[in-house]
């Protein structure tokens, strides 16, 4: 049966919902709306939520900014303010706590290399907190951040690296920073998830590795996530669609071919997609042309709001300065 390829929350509600008008069992989602994003929270509650959702329990926000993906300063640093507020609302308490930021990806792949180019332009300050033998700071939190690359560079498990890391060093927080897919084009370097259910490592590009979450790690995490990539043929999927939306409205109702083309079944349409894509691109996925300038813009954004978030003494006028 033919599954959409998506790593977004909203992205799996639309999905359940799609052609009725029912809201997801075993979830509770709120939407609100501000002058140039939206943000919805959904929240699974049960095993009947996970089961619709196919995703774990917990609480799953979006912040959607249709202009993100040619930004001016000014919405750079609001929404970078929005995703320090949610940071810190999700993890609860970051005066006093140690965080571990571990940038997922493959740097030397431009739609992976989201996490990387984040972890570069966080503020670490775990070395000043073991050289001077601190426990807490009024202006600083005690950060520190890892960019473990993917098993193809390092012949070693993300996971593994990341666990050996957090019982090197006793974090009380895991914050993961990692490139998704998504099923709408639209929704491409234009969406921001922020989890507290942790993260599969390699998601974006269907290839999931250990997940990174509370359970395995020992420690609280919260991924932070943005589509840089869309499945070719969930792309296909959705133009024959659009094909099909398009021709039922100039076939005459109640003739042979609207009838066929109504009766369609996603089965149908999903093998008239591996019939072009299996013998030539079968697992290709696409990403903008101008990747390059989104993941910078991007991830200075979200390093922006994790050291508004992290750090009790940094505002955005300090981020600004120290980020290049």
């Amino acid at each position: 049966m033919f599954q959409v390829r998506t790593d977004l929350a909203v992205e799996a509600r639309e999905l359940y919902s799609e052609g009725e008008n029912r809201e997801v069992p075993g979830v509770e989602v709120k939407i609100e709306e501000e002058k140039y994003y939206t943000i919805t929270r959904v929240k699974i509650l049960d095993k009947i939520g996970e089961k619709n959702m196919g995703k774990p329990t917990g609480t799953y926000i979006t912040i959607e900014v249709p202009n993100l993906k040619n930004p001016n300063e000014d919405l750079k640093d609001e929404i970078s303010i929005q995703l320090a507020k949610e940071i810190k609302a999700i993890a609860k308490n970051t005066k006093k706590t140690k965080t571990l930021i571990v940038g997922l990806g493959n740097w030397n792949v431009t739609p992976d290399a989201l996490g990387p180019k984040v972890v570069k332009r966080v503020l670490v300050t775990r070395h000043f907190f073991v050289s001077y033998k601190k426990e807490d700071d009024e202006e600083m939190a005690n950060v520190s951040a890892l960019s473990p690359g993917v098993m193809g560079l390092t012949g070693i498990e993300t996971g593994e690296i990341i666990k050996g890391v957090v019982e090197k060093t006793n974090p009380d927080l895991v914050i993961a920073i990692d490139a998704l897919a998504s099923r709408n084009m639209n929704r491409i370097s234009t969406t921001i998830q922020i989890s507290d259910t942790g993260i599969n490592p390699g998601s974006g590009v269907g290839n999931k590795r250990q997940g990174l979450n509370s359970e395995y790690l020992g420690v609280p995490v919260i991924s932070i996530g943005i589509p840089t990539v869309v499945d070719a043929a969930t792309m296909v999927n959705d133009t024959i669609d659009l094909i099909i939306d398009s021709m039922m409205k100039e076939a005459k109702f109640g003739s042979e071919f609207y009838e066929m083309l109504v009766e369609l079944s996603k089965e149908e349409k999903y093998s008239l997609i591996r019939e072009v894509l299996e013998p030539f691109m079968p697992n290709t996925i696409v990403t903008p042309k101008e990747i390059d300038e989104l993941i910078d813009n991007l991830s200075i954004v979200i390093a922006n709001g994790l050291n508004i978030a992290l750090h009790p003494g940094i505002d955005l006028k300090d981020v600004n300065r120290y980020i290049k």
